[in-house]
């Protein structure tokens, strides 16, 4: 009968779609692996790398974190060290001991000074000890990580912030009746057409304050 041939035929539809859902279910699970978890991949990995072959992480512009760093010299003016701090935008640390995956928006920052690998942070303020910063021209650099290990990137560069430090020994003289007399000069240069400022203080000295560069 024509309603019995029917439901021949819807039972058949059902059938085949239980077997297909089921056919897909086998491959989801392959797909998550033995743990079952779905992977949920973050920007792309790019052949790029750190100095320490780190690959960098492409994120789209409009969802990239953002990081400004600004170096002082210490407040006291004992030459004991340099005060940090960060300005994050779209990005929070990650705590320590955290999951080894990358999540959008989050991680840590490494601080460079001249390249080179000083301390990993999870906090916006850090005091760099003056025997990093020696007498010179340095740049201290903050870099943002993902708790994989990838640099957080965007058009191919790190998201990265660069500070230029002057430190300088005081120059002594000798005035009557005064003792004696430190000169020291801190020079301010920013990346966005600023002219520099000089202004006295205490000894060290620094340049500080630039923007991010992404």
């Amino acid at each position: 009968m024509p309603w019995t041939r029917s439901l021949l035929a819807a039972s058949a539809v059902c059938v085949l779609l239980l077997t297909g859902s089921a056919a897909c279910g086998s491959s989801d699970a392959r797909d998550r692996g033995d743990g079952g978890v779905s992977p949920s991949p973050v920007g792309k990995v790019l052949d790029d790398t750190d100095d320490d072959g780190r690959h960098y992480r492409e994120v789209d512009k409009d969802e990239a974190p953002d990081v400004a760093i600004e170096v002082q010299p210490d407040p006291d003016g004992d030459g004991s060290g340099w005060d940090v701090r960060l300005t994050l935008h779209a990005f929070r640390f990650s705590p320590a001991g955290a999951e080894a995956r990358a999540v959008a928006g989050r991680g840590l920052a490494y601080l460079f000074v001249d390249g080179r690998l000083v301390s990993r942070l999870r906090a916006l303020d850090h005091r760099l000890p003056a025997d990093l910063v020696p007498r010179g021209t340095h740049q201290v650099t903050v870099r943002l990580y993902a708790d994989d290990g990838t640099v957080w990137a965007v058009d191919g560069d790190p998201v990265e912030s660069t500070a230029d430090v002057t430190a300088s020994e005081a120059e002594t003289e000798t005035e009557t009746g005064t003792g004696m007399k430190a000169d020291t000069e801190t020079t301010t240069e920013t990346t966005t057409g600023t002219a520099a400022e000089t202004t006295g203080v205490p000894a060290p000295t620094a340049s500080a304050l630039h923007r991010a560069q992404h």
